[in-house]
């Protein structure tokens, strides 16, 4: 449709406008339209009710510092649920939306190499059951092909340079998302500008960059460790936060490129790069609101902890210990 009018001379003003108004999108609704954003805004606040009910069990149930973390690893998709329906709404809130679902997203892949290790008891725990044991690093995003690396004993300074691997992002993210929020308002940053010149090209890989280094820790922890946590459903759990990462950053980046090359054509009042943005983030909604049932679910019980082989033998030798001391009195 874009590439026709091109040809013929004519190209709808709307087109090469700025995204419509909320209230213009309103005033716009049709029959079809006004069911899809009244059901996609119920899921969007049945996410955000379901994860307030998760928030509830876990404060009551489980203990601090586990709490914290749970309640921020589960908070992923309906904050980016509730960011979708505020962008699907107001599509000219987009560039603030997706931030804040980023950088949220962002402390979330720190937050999830703390639970692993918080399952595990904690640092200390974690550094007592496997200081000095050989740990892979070739697993993806980074080196999964590298199947030449060594094994890198764990230790207390490995185990300190993951958790900084991963807590960069979280910083790093939300910092270089305010930098460029800054400079779209000045109108310095533009996704559909590409030349060498313009701040786009040069902040997004390198986010990308950072992205890639923050999940390689995680990666790297969960792969060493996850025959451990079997019984605490961990591999489901890593699953469901894998699915976030991949639909809220690789999704949306897809459909931000076929919407730059003119793939997704524009449909008045919306350009062809608002409309992908609107595509995005109603299929956001559907995607979160799913995989909230699925977490709200995994999360809302509780678990026994995790008993080492070492304690059940040192269990079961003090258990004799003491049979033995009630024989020899008796």
């Amino acid at each position: 449709m874009e590439e026709l009018d091109t040809l013929n001379g004519t190209i709808d003003p709307a087109c090469l406008q700025q995204p419509p108004l909320a209230i213009d999108i309103i005033k716009q609704l049709d029959g079809f339209e006004i069911c899809l954003y009244s059901i996609l805004t119920f899921m969007s606040c049945t996410s955000l009710l379901l994860y307030l009910e998760l928030c509830v069990f876990i404060y009551r149930k489980l203990p601090y510092p586990k709490k914290t973390t749970l309640i921020w690893i589960n908070g992923a998709a309906p904050v980016i649920a509730t960011m979708s329906c505020f962008g699907m709404w107001i599509p000219r809130a987009v560039m603030f939306t997706d931030m804040t679902s980023n950088c949220y997203f962002a402390v979330v892949v720190y937050k999830v190499l703390v639970l692993l290790v918080e399952e595990l008891g904690g640092s200390n725990t974690f550094l007592t059951r496997f200081s000095g044991k050989p740990f892979r690093i070739n697993t993806g995003p980074c080196c999964c092909c590298c199947m030449c690396l060594p094994r890198v004993p764990m230790s207390r300074r490995l185990l300190f340079w993951l958790k900084i691997g991963a807590l960069q992002y979280a910083i790093l993210k939300t910092v270089l998302s305010i930098f460029a929020i800054v400079l779209w308002t000045n109108g310095n940053f533009d996704l559909s500008d590409l030349e060498i010149t313009g701040a786009a090209i040069w902040i997004n890989p390198f986010i990308g960059v950072l992205t890639i280094t923050s999940l390689w820790p995680v990666a790297i922890i969960f792969m060493n460790i996850n025959s451990f946590l079997r019984s605490l459903n961990m591999i489901p759990k890593y699953a469901m936060y894998q699915l976030v990462l991949v639909l809220s950053q690789l999704q949306t980046s897809i459909i931000n490129i076929l919407a730059l090359n003119g793939t997704i054509a524009c449909a008045p009042p919306f350009s062809s790069q608002a409309r992908g943005s609107m595509l995005s983030q109603q299929m956001m909604i559907m995607e979160m609101f799913i995989i909230t049932i699925v977490n709200y679910f995994l999360y809302h019980r509780t678990y026994d902890p995790i008993i080492f082989e070492e304690d059940d033998n040192e269990r079961n030798t003090n258990a004799d210990l003491q049979g033995s001391l009630v024989e020899h009195t008796v």
